[in-house]
């Protein structure tokens, strides 16, 4: 399905040189100034450039430091912080400074938390609704131990958008996403439609990493079997040679393949390429459905 190359060398189309721009600048001090972290810049993501020289960025909630330790994520493992009762507030106000029409929240996992951080991100979706009216929001959620109150607290904050990332196939699972587990993340995404039927929702699916072209496939027809309304596809860059390394890398045409194969399953909404992450050009993406949505009215 999907042409890839020998892993020696990173290609040509796995290369990203995005300058930041001056404004990117502003947007750091920014951050800094309101004590607040990004996935961007904790999971040394390739988009980082482009998105905060157009002054954009996703906001990670309940600190820095993880209490997982997954093999292919640079984000620090460690003792966390108690949560910042003053975060929301700082995240909404930089937000509107920003002047974002669209806001994606994600966070660390918070294992030590006993509802995984949950209530965290629905009082920052109420701060953001409450300064920011227009704005939508979407959040990018760990899988808070499979346990549906905490989901329950987050969906009655009202999303538009709700994303957990499947990430990778089931038999991966063990050597790279130890702490996880592949069915309480089908389980969690199946909920979010029980729960709330009209809710949006979004996963991610990295390719590289071991996986076959089948076993893709298999991760396609069981995300869209829960129904699944957006999915993203990108290629795993290894962040640090302390990481998993990368198995193959699957050319642009292959990802144009990889998107065909998850619309002839059903996914009204498909992002498919070699730097597509779940949280990049998330506003045009959801703007994307939004508008499918409403031609198959």
């Amino acid at each position: 399905m999907s042409q890839a190359s020998t892993p020696t060398r990173l290609p040509e189309w796995a290369r990203k040189g995005s300058p930041l721009a001056p404004g990117a600048r502003e947007l750091r001090v920014l951050l800094r100034d309101q004590k607040l972290s990004t996935v961007c810049e904790e999971a040394r993501c390739p988009n980082l450039g482009e998105c905060f020289s157009r002054g954009t960025a996703t906001f990670m909630l309940l600190g820095d430091r993880c209490t997982r330790r997954c093999g292919y994520c640079s984000i620090s493992t460690a003792r966390p912080l108690p949560p910042d009762a003053g975060e929301p507030e700082r995240v909404a106000e930089a937000a509107a400074r920003l002047g974002l029409r669209y806001v994606v929240l994600t966070a660390v996992a918070r294992d030590d938390l006993r509802d995984g951080g949950a209530s965290q991100f629905a009082a920052t979706i109420r701060a953001l609704r409450e300064r920011l009216p227009r704005a939508e929001v979407e959040v990018l959620t760990p899988d808070f131990k499979g346990d549906p109150d905490a989901l329950a607290i987050v969906l009655a904050a009202r999303p538009d958008v709700f994303n957990h990332n499947i990430e990778t196939v089931p038999r991966l699972f063990p050597r790279v996403r130890a702490q996880g587990d592949y069915a309480r993340s089908l389980e969690l995404l199946g909920g979010l439609k029980a729960l709330a039927p009209g809710q949006v929702t979004k996963s991610g699916l990295m390719v590289g990493l071991g996986e076959s072209d089948a076993e893709i496939d298999a991760v396609l027809v069981d995300l869209r079997e829960v129904g699944v309304d957006i999915v993203t596809l990108g290629q795993y860059l290894r962040p640090t040679r302390d990481h998993e390394p990368v198995d193959r890398y699957v050319t642009p045409e292959g990802f144009v393949r990889l998107g065909d194969r998850a619309r002839s399953l059903g996914f009204p909404t498909v992002y498919s390429g070699v730097f597509v992450r779940s949280s990049y050009n998330a506003a045009e993406v959801a703007g994307r459905h939004a508008v499918g949505l409403s031609a198959g009215a």
